[in-house]
């Protein structure tokens, strides 16, 4: 849901102070009925809505998950990388069946909660700034290796999941906030991350020819 003050803005002025994602999230929130759709979601991220996405569904596995998680969070990771990457469109689409997929508001509202203090600390880092990565070429170099990342989250590597989650959370950021050099940062945390988990699958592998 739009700031309302937001409205009495130039769009130009608006384009240059978006809101950010912690207040947005939480005013989306107080703003919302009982239920929030995906939909809802999208709407109210707009043409950082890929951004976004990453940083929504990559948070959570920074914290410590039942089994299975993994595999429910990584799927939208991989939807929405992969958007990133093949699409023409500068903001997410959502089929109409997980459009309309709802969630809890007030589960929403303590979720939003948990992460705004972090939220709140990375926007004082990240502001838009060296935004050389700007082409569609260089949005599909960054939603490749966001793809990677998030199928390194969906397998069920050990300890695999939380540095790639954690390069997805900064490249959603500084993609959102127009941050090229954020954008940069979080590319090489995802490399160092892809060659952490191919590192475990290596070891695992001698591992278990050893015991064969």
């Amino acid at each position: 849901m739009t700031d309302i003050f937001a409205t009495d803005l130039p769009a130009r002025a608006q384009s240059h102070h978006p809101q950010q994602l912690s207040q947005l999230l939480r005013n989306l929130s107080l703003n919302a009925g009982s239920k929030i759709t995906l939909r809802e979601l999208a709407a109210a991220m707009e043409n950082r809505s890929f951004g976004a996405f990453l940083v929504v569904f990559a948070l959570p596995n920074l914290i410590p998950l039942p089994p299975g998680a993994t595999f429910i969070l990584g799927l939208p990771l991989i939807f929405v990388a992969w958007q990133m990457f093949a699409s023409r469109r500068s903001r997410i689409w959502l089929p109409k069946r997980m459009g309309d997929y709802a969630f809890d508001n007030a589960t929403f509202f303590v979720f939003v909660n948990r992460i705004s203090p972090w939220l709140q600390r990375a926007e004082t880092l990240i502001r838009p700034r060296g935004w050389f990565l700007g082409s569609r070429l260089a949005e599909r170099l960054i939603g490749f290796l966001a793809l990677v990342l998030a199928v390194v989250i969906f397998l069920p590597i050990p300890f695999g999941n939380w540095l790639p989650a954690f390069a997805l959370s900064v490249i959603g950021f500084a993609h959102m906030e127009r941050d090229g050099l954020g954008l940069v940062a979080g590319a090489l945390i995802g490399i160092i991350s892809l060659a952490v988990a191919a590192s475990v699958i290596l070891a695992a592998g001698a591992v278990l020819a050893f015991m064969i």
